[in-house]
């Protein structure tokens, strides 16, 4: 667990006006898994979504999310 002094280990990109392919982002998901922060990376920066991967070595991690300073993600994309 982190302690209150420890600094956060993530570096996240909030402006979506400025999101790049391999920008780290805090997104979050849909139904059941709404209200905890889940941390990806963008693949792909489209103009009105993004594709963002759990775990960016695993080719399968591929989930579409909002365009918006901390992406939403439909359960049903989770894998």
């Amino acid at each position: 667990m982190q302690s209150m002094g420890e600094n956060c280990p993530f570096e996240f990109n909030f402006d979506e006006k400025t999101f790049k392919v391999g920008d780290t982002v805090s997104y979050r998901v849909t139904g059941g898994l709404a209200g905890f922060p889940f941390v990806g990376t963008l693949l792909e920066v489209h103009q009105d979504h993004v594709i963002i991967s759990a775990d960016p070595n695993d080719p399968a991690s591929r989930m579409r999310g909002t365009r918006e300073s901390r992406p939403a993600v439909e359960e049903s994309e989770v894998g």
